[in-house]
């Protein structure tokens, strides 16, 4: 399959923040498309899995699977969420997803004095165990991450229909105030909470009725072409998202507009990080496209006051791959008063109060170049060396003033693109040998000392067992995990429950950033529900629960120390606003809690489908205030 066409004197555009090079035979080239093209809606499995609504045949969807719509069952099948039967097994054998007689648990090791019994399950204390082949919410077809070959095909195709290049999506939650630029959360400081003690907790407490209602709902704004829409923000005022050509402030509870700052030109990058004093940059395009172009570059830096809703101010620079031109950029981070921007073009970096350039792109004579920045307590380059066929990936803690190096930690070869999970503690995540397979770009996180530049552990997570997602596409970017109190939290992949309607269920657990071994700390999502880390509060882990066919999603509070689940939010259950919370995709939409409020919002829309009756959402909102 050939490469989309490329705008003239431009490099190859590959993805929405890192660059694709030339596919011909080469480490992650594009496969033949999937029958009906590229965005065609993935066709349901033969059997749905437990737990896992289906599209409605006929209904096409853009990127990702859209959720929460009725499911297609087979004949004589009760519908999704409903009992099911056990699946029948021989006699004496054990069910599917369980260990079988003298073996380990699956995706766990076997520990002495806990053998296992055909036909039973695994009943380790403090262990789950997780069916292999299933996925969570916001998957294709309810199974499996979309793979990294699929994003790589979509990201080319959405590059040059895109009216600027763009960053693709984030649903971290790091947007809130508890996770911004000078703020502890994230420390590598606090006790592991081994001895079942709670470790000082957070910010967010339950409310006295912890039952939410819908706070308000924004229909997706017309638009002819893909658009990206990345970017959201919570302050004590305001919910404020990216539009179209546009940012937008809202009223937290009711919706009503609040300011707009109009934008020459899309939005293709926003940082997920602000300062204590609401301060962030976004990256966007000059001007709208002509007739004649099929798309703008993403050229202008710009820091926004997302309290006064005020543009501050605009800057570009040259160099780089650019050449005399202006630098095209993709991606955008904030730690303390540096705002540092990332693109095919390189690296370069301003001052947030004045706009003073501090460093622009660089191309040295080995060929490194920067291709985008970690950010938040810290400052984190993503570094590309050497040959397409040969590349050398490495992680530079950089200090923020001027970009100078404090330490320097090279990847192992097979690494091709690097993902910033956090920069103090210094957590990496890559995709060693294109391994992982599912389009989650994590085979191994790496705990890196951020002063020596040392290894500190390596950390294996098997694709099949655990759902953490880096994309495949921007170094900053990943979702569902949080790392706080020296370790990371993840969450396992959805597999069978234990309860009477078998539905599906999943667990997020945790590893030692030190050791790179696993914890005890296990939190149950419950039955046909699944949990999924947004960001860390103080100590404690604020995770979502995907909801079940008759319920309302949850947002929890879990200790650091002990893992007890506190309900901070339960929503609706009624059809109608059960529908709207999964029409999104949790791969590809913005999650945000803070203050007794939730915002799930998109980060790409497109032209609206013209197939059924399902209502597209910008922005769905719910409060308990």
């Amino acid at each position: 399959m050939t490469q989309p066409p490329q705008p003239p004197n431009e490099p190859p555009q590959g993805g929405f923040g890192k660059p694709q090079e030339p596919p011909a035979g080469g480490f992650g080239a594009p496969t033949e498309p999937p029958p009906g093209g590229f965005g065609a809606p993935t066709p349901p499995p033969e059997q749905p899995g437990y737990g896992y609504p289906q599209q409605p045949p006929g209904q096409p969807q853009y990127g990702y699977p859209q959720q929460g719509q009725p499911p297609q069952q087979p004949p004589g099948q009760p519908g999704y969420g409903h009992p099911q039967q056990p699946p029948t097994q021989p006699t004496g054998q054990p069910q599917y997803g369980y260990p079988q007689q003298g073996q380990p648990q699956y995706g766990y090791p076997q520990q002495p004095g806990y053998p296992q019994q055909p036909g039973q399950p695994y009943t380790q204390p403090g262990q789950p165990y997780v069916q292999p082949g299933q996925g969570g919410p916001g998957t294709p077809g309810g199974g499996k991450k979309i793979s990294t070959q699929a994003q790589i095909i979509i990201a080319a195709v959405v590059a040059v229909v895109l009216i600027v290049g763009g960053g693709v999506y984030f649903a971290s939650g790091d947007g809130d105030k508890d996770d911004q630029a000078k703020t502890s959360d994230s420390k590598d400081t606090q006790k592991d909470g081994e001895d079942g003690k709670s470790l000082g907790g957070g910010k967010e407490k339950p409310p006295a009725n912890t039952k939410s209602k819908v706070a308000f709902q924004l229909p997706q704004p017309k638009v002819g072409d893909i658009t990206d829409v990345s970017g959201s923000w919570i302050t004590d005022k305001a919910y404020i998202k990216t539009g179209v050509n546009q940012i937008v402030a809202y009223e937290p509870d009711t919706g009503k507009q609040l300011w707009t700052i109009p934008l020459p030109g899309q939005v293709c990058a926003a940082s997920r990080h602000a300062t204590e004093d609401n301060k962030t940059a976004v990256v966007f395009a000059a001007s709208k496209p002509t007739a004649k172009e099929k798309y703008v570059q993403c050229t202008e830096v710009g820091a926004i006051d997302l309290s006064l809703g005020k543009l501050l101010w605009t800057k570009s620079v040259t160099g780089g791959n650019a050449g005399d031109d202006k630098a095209a950029f993709r991606e955008v981070t904030l730690s303390g008063t540096t705002v540092a921007v990332g693109g095919t073009d390189g690296g370069a970096a301003f001052d947030l109060g004045s706009g003073d350039n501090l460093w622009k792109p660089e191309i040295k004579a080995d060929g490194c170049y920067d291709m985008g920045y970690g950010g938040g307590e810290g400052l984190v380059a993503a570094r590309k060396c050497g040959s397409y066929d040969d590349p050398t990936v490495l992680v530079q803690n950089l200090k923020p003033s001027d970009g100078s190096p404090i330490s320097e930690f090279k990847l192992p070869a097979g690494v091709e693109y690097v993902s910033i999970v956090s920069t103090k503690p210094l957590v990496v995540a890559a995709d060693v040998g294109d391994t992982a397979g599912d389009g989650s770009s994590i085979s191994d996180f790496f705990s890196i000392d951020e002063k020596t530049g040392k290894l500190r552990a390596k950390i294996p997570v098997d694709a099949d067992k655990y759902a953490a997602n880096c994309g495949a596409t921007e170094v900053e970017q990943c979702s569902k995990l949080a790392v706080g109190n020296g370790k990371i939290y993840v969450p396992t992949e959805e597999h069978e429950g234990t309860g009477e309607d078998y539905g599906q269920t999943n667990e997020i657990v945790s590893f030692d950033l030190a050791t790179g071994k696993a914890t005890t700390d296990r939190a149950d999502a419950g039955e046909r529900y699944a949990m999924y880390p947004l960001r860390m509060d103080g100590s404690n882990i604020i995770a979502y629960k995907w909801p079940p066919y008759d319920k309302g999603g949850q947002i929890v509070s879990i200790d650091g120390g002990t893992f007890k689940e506190t309900v901070l939010m339960e929503n609706p259950g009624e059809e109608s606003v059960r529908e709207a919370e999964t029409s999104f995709s949790l791969d590809g939409a913005e999650v945000r809690f803070a203050n007794g409020r939730m915002y799930t919002s998109e980060t790409l829309i497109s032209e609206p489908s013209t197939a059924g009756d399902r209502k597209e959402y910008l922005v769905v909102a719910f409060t308990t205030n």
